[in-house]
């Protein structure tokens, strides 16, 4: 069956997003960081234009969201089971296949054994019933983020991720490029190297470099004194810069301020970026984390979404559990 992954810019019907639900886990950020996600559900259903089906995985954290988002008509409160918020990479892929939308579920090992947590495999599973959506599931470990789509059949992705042996502990570059053919209609596959300092992720792509257009990747430029993601940077842009896609367009490489160094945990940098921003239906909205550089990242972002309103909206707090608004979230093509 041959399918294609549409572009994030392509129209969606509706937009999944995880709800922070377990306070074991988020500890005393979890009342800031569900704050956050009720605000990102707000933008997306207002100037984003989406439907948001928000889920949740706990009684106790439908009960929050539904506090505090109300009766907001564009928000769809969903009662599941999942270990986290991290749906990007728990839930499907959804494509076009001959009949139709199709949801690709894959293994999901916990990011290479770091965090296995109930109900993070089961995640596609859910998400593809409650959408109607046929599941398609393959045998081998793939998570979203580690992947981003041009609609046109290019996949670009990290080989520190996707050639991890915590994943796939065989594949070479030949065998990935086979199985994301198989399952996603990958026609090209992109790779850049390294991506994020302390990302537990092992460098997921939607961290690094994103495409913005049809033959056109933003990726980060350093931003401060001591940016711990200078040469991971610059190594990506000097790889996009001598690529095509699978429509045989020479790549234009547009740079966007990264956030700089944000603490983290134990002294080490967080895996803070810009390019956890996420595409909606008449918006983009950027994660911002208290940094001097978001205001020209929103900026730039503006110039490569023209027909877009481009939001920054604070998300410090989702950062503390690892990732930022495009992990946490899936959009369901129209």
């Amino acid at each position: 069956m041959t399918v294609t992954v549409p572009a994030e810019w392509a129209r969606h019907r509706a937009m999944w997003l995880g709800f922070p639900s377990h306070a074991e886990l988020w500890e005393d950020d979890l009342a800031a960081a569900q704050a956050e996600v009720a605000a990102l559900a707000r933008a997306l259903a207002g100037p984003g234009g989406e439907r948001v089906r928000l889920m949740t995985g706990t009684p106790q954290g439908a009960d929050e969201a539904r506090r505090l988002l109300g009766q907001a008509a564009e928000v769809e409160i969903v009662t599941g089971a999942f270990g986290d918020i991290w749906l990007r990479d728990t839930g499907p892929i959804f494509a076009q296949g001959p009949q139709g939308l199709v949801a690709q579920g894959f293994r999901f090992n916990g990011w290479g054994g770091k965090y296995q947590l109930p109900n993070d495999d089961t995640v596609a599973g859910q998400i593809a019933a409650a959408s109607g959506t046929p599941l398609n599931e393959f045998g081998f470990i793939l998570e979203g983020g580690a992947l981003d789509h041009d609609g046109d059949g290019t996949i670009l992705t990290t080989g520190q991720c996707l050639l991890n042996s915590n994943r796939n502990p065989d594949w070479s570059e030949a065998d990935a490029e086979a199985a994301l053919a198989q399952a996603l209609g990958a026609k090209k596959v992109l790779w850049l190297g390294e991506g994020l300092a302390n990302d537990h992720t092992d460098g997921h792509v939607d961290n690094l470099a994103r495409f913005v257009a049809p033959g056109v990747v933003a990726c980060p430029v350093a931003f401060g004194r001591g940016d711990p993601n200078a040469k991971a940077y610059d190594d990506a842009a000097r790889r996009l810069a001598g690529m095509t896609d699978a429509a045989g367009r020479r790549l234009s490489v547009m740079r966007i301020p990264s956030p700089g160094w944000i603490d983290g945990a134990d002294g080490k940098a967080a895996p803070a970026s810009h390019m956890n921003f996420l595409i909606a239906n008449g918006a983009v909205i950027v994660p911002l984390y208290e940094d001097r550089a978001g205001g020209f990242a929103v900026q730039a972002l503006e110039h490569l979404f023209p027909g877009r309103q481009v939001i920054g909206l604070p998300s410090s707090a989702i950062l503390t559990g690892g990732g930022s608004f495009h992990c946490i979230s899936q959009q369901e093509p129209a």
